[in-house]
């Protein structure tokens, strides 16, 4: 059957996160999470929606993109198609094309963790490794140790804290109260929680929101951060260990979180919260 490429509309998002969560298993390799099209639902639906791509056979959906970014393209491609030698060339070719609407002429990057084939495809087309991210998981199938900082769940009454902590953790951060009721309301915050934690004078000290993608499934922690000012006092660990604790009262079997391999503070942290180095995964790029 030809495979057809789509940019949904807002109704047909739901779809996309329905496949998304279907194809997140612990022995697969980390790829686009349905929590990864939650984060970007801050920007509203309509800007969500225009930055999916689909690829569909027979009506099915095989392969999800997200344009995080107009350059970057991120990807999803089902289980039992990680090898479809015609869907893997299908991407790729379209994926080089601007007239196409998926990326622009010049410099680009894909992350095709979960496609093989399509990673080698891409290489033999003039693409290079890229940067190297370093995915890391923990296993939920025990209980999680408790964090010692108080963590709240935020409502949104709260929200302020949440968004005051983002701001202040990342530099160039646009969250707002209404980009986090933007992304409350889509579907893939029905199985999502964010996370505040406070130290011992009540002051709002990290971050984090995790993803579930249901019962029995990795959940994603996307993003995590520690207020600028409460920095170098393991508050980035304890949030990060609390993340696992409510991945794990999701239902979820593992929590994982994928880092710059360069960010090694980053990664020292998910390691000392019990997270696991998985093998480095570098994006592609392509361009001067």
């Amino acid at each position: 059957m030809t495979i057809v490429l789509g940019t949904p509309d807002v109704d047909g998002l739901s779809e996309a996160v329905r496949v998304l969560r279907e194809w997140q298993h612990d022995e697969a390799p980390t790829q686009l999470h349905p929590g990864d099209l939650g984060w970007h639902w801050r920007f509203g639906a309509e800007v969500t929606a225009a930055a999916v791509r689909t690829w569909s056979r027979d009506g099915q959906i095989r392969a999800v993109g997200l344009l995080d970014s107009p350059e970057l393209l991120r990807l999803a491609v089902a289980p039992e198609d990680q090898h479809d030698e015609e869907l893997a060339r299908q991407i790729a070719a379209d994926a080089a094309q601007p007239e196409r609407g998926i990326l622009p002429r010049g410099k680009a990057f894909i992350e095709a963790r979960g496609g093989a084939l399509l990673q080698r495809l891409l290489l033999a087309d003039g693409w290079v490794v890229g940067e190297p991210w370093t995915p890391l998981q923990r296993d939920l199938t025990e209980p999680v140790e408790d964090c010692g900082l108080r963590i709240e769940v935020i409502s949104p009454d709260r929200v302020h804290l949440r968004v005051a902590v983002q701001r202040a953790a990342f530099e160039r951060s646009t969250f707002t109260v209404e980009r986090w009721q933007a992304m409350a309301a889509g579907p893939a915050y029905a199985d999502a929680h964010c996370l505040v934690a406070f130290d011992d004078q009540g002051s709002a000290v990290a971050a984090a929101t995790v993803w579930s993608a249901g019962p029995g499934r990795p959940g994603l922690l996307e993003p995590m951060g520690v207020h600028r000012d409460h920095r170098g006092h393991g508050y980035g660990t304890a949030i990060t260990v609390a993340a696992a604790a409510a991945l794990r009262e999701l239902g979820s079997s593992s929590a994982f979180v994928c880092a710059e391999s360069s960010n090694v503070g980053a990664v020292a942290t998910y390691a000392s919260a019990g997270f696991q180095q998985l093998p480095e995964a570098p994006d592609l790029t392509r361009g001067p």
